[in-house]
């Protein structure tokens, strides 16, 4: 989070949506910044500097998935909360596939919403924390880069995020139950397929032989662990 306000990006092009998330987000003291179409979110991710970023899907111009994949395709490691009214568990599961930090489907309660973006902005550093490290990978938890053999790898947010949660617990063997409510919180919409698929995208970037691992084990029957 940068110093001072939180500053958070609505990108919504129903006009009483958006009013209304930036009068509850400026109540809860963030600095709001709106746009009601694709390209028009795109332009002010870029330009500006954000520490979340609100994003439906379903707008002009550019929807809310190719803003996301190019944001992504950019490095652009800004925490995104998707909204939208697609409730099928097959679009939750491709928004946090593209890189989305958590999914939030419409219609919404807005305590429900307000609780999500506090628990996305808390956790958007961990200031203080010593490097992280197993086999050739290195990874910093406050500025959120990782390398191998001293190399950068880009992961995405909640890839980090599921990084971050099986390193703090190493060697205990999380749930997927338990990985859902470090990264996503305890209110949260997806499935423990969802972990699962965050643990094949990581073990691809990070393994020397994704289909043997030898740090990012599974547990059957309990879960996931990470091996130093």
């Amino acid at each position: 989070m940068t110093d001072g306000a939180p500053r958070v990006l609505v990108v919504e092009d129903e006009a009483s949506i958006l009013l209304g998330l930036r009068m509850n987000l400026e109540r809860e003291g963030c600095v709001v910044g709106g746009a009601e179409d694709g390209e028009a979110g795109l332009r002010r991710a870029r330009e500006e500097d954000w520490d979340l970023i609100v994003l439906d899907l379903m707008l002009p111009k550019s929807n809310g998935y190719e803003v996301l994949c190019t944001l992504r395709a950019e490095h652009d490691r800004t925490p995104v909360l998707v909204l939208s009214a697609r409730s099928a568990e097959v679009d939750k599961i491709m928004g946090l596939n593209l890189g989305a930090d958590d999914y939030v489907t419409k219609p919404f309660s807005v305590a429900e919403l307000l609780a999500r973006v506090r628990a996305l902005l808390r956790r958007r550093n961990h200031p203080g924390e010593p490097l992280w490290s197993f086999g050739d990978v290195e990874a910093d938890p406050t500025t959120r880069e990782v390398r191998r053999a001293g190399s950068p790898i880009t992961l995405t947010p909640t890839e980090f995020d599921v990084l971050a949660a099986l390193l703090r617990a190493s060697p205990r063997v999380l749930s997927r139950e338990q990985i859902m409510d470090a990264v996503w919180g305890p209110i949260h919409h997806g499935t423990v397929r969802s972990v699962d698929n965050f643990i094949v995208q990581l073990r691809a970037k990070l393994e020397d032989d994704p289909a043997h691992p030898r740090h990012l084990l599974t547990v059957r029957g309990a879960g996931y662990r990470l091996v130093r």
